[in-house]
């Protein structure tokens, strides 16, 4: 390998200049700006005390960025992965104890280590296998939840000690009658306000003016004297070292966790990139964004950075704000820092209620109605898929739901490769180029004697039995069409089992006194049945380059009394047997 694999800012790095530079810079400080509600918001809900939600915006964002692929991600806190985090370790310990937070970081340097170990196996394609409708239906889940676990902040009221879907809405509903109607006049300014922005004011940073706007109103109403709750001062300094429990104990019991936080993350951050990627026409490389994800978080975890993955909103304003290279990411994480020594002590002002409301604008915005409708329209199986996953999602442990959709997924996929399609062919009267077609979208006759199909799939091992039971079916319904032509333009692979299966089919067929033939395969395919001996079992005289020189041979070996009498004549070559009119 060479360097620039182990230094991939090598390749972009000649590239900087003092234009890109100020684009950059200024593309930073912008994204600085959005992340500071971002990572407080993130914060409380991953149950951690609010500045770790920036910290995790700064060592991240900055490794992610040198040793990624893109030019324009941008690594930080994301609400899915804080919400996994919460729901995963809160039931172990006390949210935003000391505690709790080693567990988080353990965590986070597990995360790193999978995804870390993932791109150095060059493994960047098992992002492929957590599908679209899987992470549709995993954040519209986690939207409701996040929504319900600031219902509490947003009335005012004690939120639930228990983590259950169904369980936090029986406390809530239980704690109705001591809504604080100061703290509801707070949030529903706050949210009202972060609405108005995103729908008139979209290029401005509409949350953290909504904050100051509910912060302004809290403290006009006394919101303090009359039970509204606020946030605090966030400490003023750079993110503390810290030191992740490595302990056997410890990583037994959060890999489990720490390895659907890493998957989560990587299809987050690849995603997000790739789509960047088709505006700013650059090619993505996954394993690179693997191993630049696993650097970040491993690194991060010992600079108090829990989990951090690809920010969509991040990455799309540090786009649109003019970024040229990765460092834009850079100059945002040295923003934010500056912001934190300076603002931290500012924060004391924000009420709880205040970040609820804008959690909840946040909630609405994960959920994708567009695409849900899409999926729903277009595909029963993906539908149930995003169904799963969404129940999933609220019903047990949040690690588990993106296992379960990711498992489906594999399931429904593995049905459908293991159905490969039979098309039943018969020439086209009507074309001059004698086409084959299906005949069930244009029926036309077949020949009496011979059946041509066309397979569409491959032929491994989970697949012989059904293309057994099928072609079992065929020569069953059609006893007398004695010759059997496989058209196998679409096997695109083949093992030892698909080979066994057409050997054992062709002696089955011999047997009864019926012939197979084989036309058109894939030279992959051929080479693996003839290393494998398959092809003289099937017998090479029985095997055609193409449709057009299978028929020709084919045609001579059909019973000829049969043909005399035969009034289709489907072929050309039919002209030469025997009962042909001569014209």
């Amino acid at each position: 390998m060479h360097i620039k694999d182990y230094l991939p800012f090598l390749r972009w790095w000649p590239t900087v200049t003092q234009r890109t530079l100020k684009a950059d810079l200024l593309a930073g400080v912008t994204g600085a700006v959005i992340v500071l509600p971002q990572g407080v918001a993130f914060a409380l809900i991953a149950g951690l005390p609010p500045e770790y939600g920036l910290y995790s915006a700064i060592m991240p964002a900055i490794i992610a960025a040198l040793f990624g692929s893109s030019y324009h991600l941008i690594s930080g806190p994301t609400t899915a992965i804080s919400i996994v985090i919460f729901t995963t370790v809160s039931p172990l310990a006390d949210p935003s104890g000391a505690h709790y937070i080693q567990m988080v970081l353990t965590l986070t340097f597990l995360a790193g280590l999978f995804q870390f170990g993932l791109g150095m196996a060059r493994l960047g394609a098992l992002v492929n296998f957590v599908s679209h409708s899987v992470v549709i239906g995993f954040t519209a889940g986690a939207a409701l939840l996040i929504a319900t676990s600031q219902l509490g902040n947003f009335l005012g009221v004690p939120g639930s000690k228990r983590h259950a879907f169904i369980h936090v809405w029986e406390d809530l509903l239980s704690a109705l009658h001591r809504t604080n109607p100061y703290a509801v006049v707070v949030a529903v300014t706050t949210l009202i306000a972060a609405v108005l922005f995103r729908r008139y004011l979209p290029r401005l940073p509409g949350m953290l003016f909504a904050m100051v706007i509910g912060s302004v109103l809290a403290a006009v109403l006394h919101g303090k004297e009359h039970g509204v709750r606020l946030i605090g001062s966030l400490p003023g300094h750079l993110p503390p070292l810290s030191r992740p429990d490595l302990s056997t104990a410890a990583v037994r019991e959060l890999a489990p966790a720490a390895l659907a936080v890493a998957m989560l993350g990587l299809a987050e951050a690849v995603s997000i990139a790739r789509a960047v990627a088709t505006r700013s026409h650059q090619r993505i490389d996954s394993n690179q964004e693997f191993l630049g994800q696993g650097l970040s978080n491993i690194i991060g975890s010992f600079f108090s950075s829990y989990a951090a993955s690809g920010s969509f909103t991040r990455t799309g304003v540090n786009y649109e704000s003019g970024a040229k290279t990765p460092m834009a990411a850079v100059f945002a994480a040295l923003s934010l820092t500056a912001i934190l020594l300076l603002i931290a002590p500012l924060t004391a002002y924000l009420p709880i209620a205040s970040m609820a409301g804008v959690l909840l604008v946040v909630a609405y915005g994960l959920i994708d109605f567009h695409h849900i409708r899409t999926i729903i329209r277009t595909s029963t199986s993906e539908a149930a898929v995003l169904a799963v996953t969404f129940l999933a999602t609220l019903l047990v442990e949040l690690e588990f739901a993106i296992y379960v959709g990711v498992i489906l997924s594999l399931l429904l996929y593995l049905n459908r490769t293991s159905h490969p399609h039979f098309i039943t062919l018969a020439p086209d009267p009507g074309s001059d180029r004698r086409s084959f077609i299906n005949i069930t979208r244009k029926p036309v006759d077949e020949c009496p004697q011979l059946k041509i199909i066309r397979i569409d799939g491959s032929l491994f091992f989970g697949a012989v039995d059904h293309f057994s039971q099928e072609l079992r079916a065929i020569t069953k319904h059609t006893p007398e069409q004695a010759h059997i032509l496989i058209v196998g333009s679409g096997i695109n692979f083949i093992d030892v089992a698909g080979c066994e299966a057409l050997a054992n089919e062709a002696h089955r067929l011999h047997v009864n006194g019926r012939k197979l033939y084989l036309c058109s395969l894939k030279s992959e395919v051929l080479n693996t049945l003839k290393r494998g001996g398959y092809l003289h079992r099937i017998g090479e005289e029985n095997v055609f380059p193409s449709k057009l020189d299978a028929i020709e041979k084919i045609v001579p070996r059909l019973d000829p009394e049969r043909c005399r009498v035969c009034t289709v004549r489907i072929f050309r070559e039919c002209a030469q047997m025997p009962g042909a009119k001569v014209s």
